[in-house]
């Protein structure tokens, strides 16, 4: 199967095992089963922009590394194309 080819929650999984590992599938999974309530193969492009922000605040929790979250929202934002509108960065 090619990257066109793979489902999106397989994309969305790519992108985040580059930061969390093999831990990835589970935490996309979760977010996407616990916050959309919906089984992870059924994840559209309309709800990349309500899981991008989840997972936005869930890994925010997990380090204080702004420049690596940054990083990893931009390629999730870069999945969802035109459906994920780039927020300014929020400083606390």
């Amino acid at each position: 199967m090619t990257h066109n080819q793979l489902r999106l929650h397989d994309k969305v999984v790519q992108v985040t095992y580059i930061y969390l590992g093999p831990a990835a599938d589970r935490f996309i999974a979760r977010h996407i089963e616990n916050h959309l309530h919906k089984p992870p193969d059924k994840l559209t492009q309309a709800d990349l922009s309500e899981l991008i922000d989840w997972i936005q605040a869930a890994v925010s929790l997990l380090t204080e590394d702004e420049e690596m979250i940054e990083e990893y929202i931009t390629k999730l934002k870069a999945l969802a194309g035109n459906s994920a509108k780039l927020r300014p960065k929020v400083r606390t």
